[in-house]
């Protein structure tokens, strides 16, 4: 997996995953769900092992703004989704799921099972390494 091979090269590695259906990660009557409906603009559950932000939104935010969230921690942050988004893509094609996708702003690499004709880079779905050196040498934020 792509991002256990940043983590070995000694990466500080963040992901974002988009979903279209509606989260839900806190529930009436639990008090950080009275925060929010008190008028909270953002409420945080902590744990000794994790931290949940909620923060309620109008419109869903674009992924730089959702980037920002992370501040300046990390060296590369990873995103699933986002497809309009005007941030370098890397997509992931399968022959078995159909054509690639098409009008990507910002293509930079394809992961695939089968040869493409395009001018796009491409990589073996297999090549880890291969596409961990591309975004390294190209992307990953200087130590």
């Amino acid at each position: 997996m792509l991002i256990s091979e940043l983590k070995s090269r000694g990466y500080r590695v963040a992901t974002i995953k988009h979903s279209v259906h509606r989260l839900s990660f806190d529930k009436p009557s639990k008090d950080s769900w009275r925060h929010i409906q008190a008028g909270s603009d953002a409420t945080a559950i902590v744990s000794p092992d994790q931290v949940v932000l909620i923060k309620p939104v109008s419109e869903e935010p674009d992924l730089k703004e959702i980037a920002r969230l992370f501040g300046e921690d990390y060296d590369i942050i990873l995103a699933e989704g986002f497809k309009r988004s005007q941030s370098p893509k890397v997509e992931v094609h399968r022959k078995a799921v159909g054509l690639p996708l098409s009008r990507i702003s910002n293509l930079i690499a394809i992961a695939t099972d089968e040869p493409l004709e395009t001018k796009t880079r491409q990589f073996s779905l297999n090549d880890i390494k291969g596409l961990a050196d591309f975004l390294e040498r190209d992307f990953i934020k200087s130590k």
